[in-house]
């Protein structure tokens, strides 16, 4: 029920001469995003907390890594955006009652979710302004538009970066940048990984049960998201054939907010 999907990739999607910029771009849908940015003629700098990592995926696409911590707004501003298109995917979790959420942890992930992709968001804009287009991506979540409990910091980071993506869409319009949000639920990534195996062992279960009795329990489709799926919608997002979209929030959450 929750085996892995194969995933086809969208034909004639162009973005040559299109020059991206994707934060936690070395591993999940990030890598996945660059990845299929790059596969579409883009060129594609990767900004990730772990170096190694990223150089690998820039190694593999021919697109160049940036090694940033985005919690700190000095390393955001030695990263280079000159960019055409900006995916704003970084990202952490830590799953804890209110009560017990440590402060100073709900504070990173605020910075990382929400102030990063403001301040990334203001360094790239005047460039796209000039250009007369851009395209900003955020990759927001279904807990962007729904709360789950225990997940404090990442439903207000995600609501907060929903909001965003919708002053930037209005703020850009008249300079031909679109913003949208991809709001998908559990995607098959390393950090929902991490996940699986905290709610096994908070709920004494096998981690596929975790799986299908809590993660997929609201969703119609009994299945995890790939990767691939989300950066299929990013690439789209960022074509010409998109420019009418905007200030958008488009979930890939197999029907959980349907319900």
């Amino acid at each position: 029920m929750t085996k892995q999907t194969a995933v086809r990739a969208v034909p004639d999607l162009d973005l040559t001469g299109r020059r991206a910029l994707v934060t936690g771009g070395a591993r999940g849908i990030g890598r996945a995003c660059a990845q299929r940015l790059a596969a579409a003629g883009a060129e594609v700098v990767i900004a990730d907390l772990h170096r190694d990592a990223a150089e690998e995926v820039a190694r593999e696409i021919g697109g160049i890594a940036q090694a940033a911590d985005l919690a700190d707004p000095a390393a955001i501003d030695r990263l280079d955006c000159s960019v055409d298109i900006l995916v704003n995917n970084a990202g952490l979790q830590h799953v804890a009652p209110l009560t017990e959420f440590p402060p100073e942890l709900f504070s990173r992930i605020l910075a990382v979710m929400v102030e990063a992709p403001f301040r990334l968001t203001q360094r790239a804009l005047p460039g796209m302004y000039e250009r007369g287009w851009g395209r900003i991506v955020n990759i927001s979540s279904v807990h962007g538009l729904r709360a789950s409990p225990f997940k404090s910091a990442y439903v207000t980071a995600k609501h907060g970066l929903e909001g965003l993506s919708k002053v930037i869409a209005v703020e850009g319009a008249p300079y031909g940048v679109t913003s949208n949000c991809v709001s998908p639920a559990y995607v098959r990534t390393p950090l929902v990984e991490g996940q699986i195996a905290d709610q096994a062992k908070a709920h004494d279960l096998p981690p596929d049960e975790v799986v299908e009795r809590v993660m997929l329990t609201r969703s119609a489709v009994k299945r995890l998201i790939e990767p691939e799926e989300v950066a299929e919608v990013v690439a789209f997002l960022c074509t010409e054939q998109a420019s009418m979209v905007t200030g958008a929030s488009l979930t890939i959450d197999g029907g959980w907010t349907a319900q």
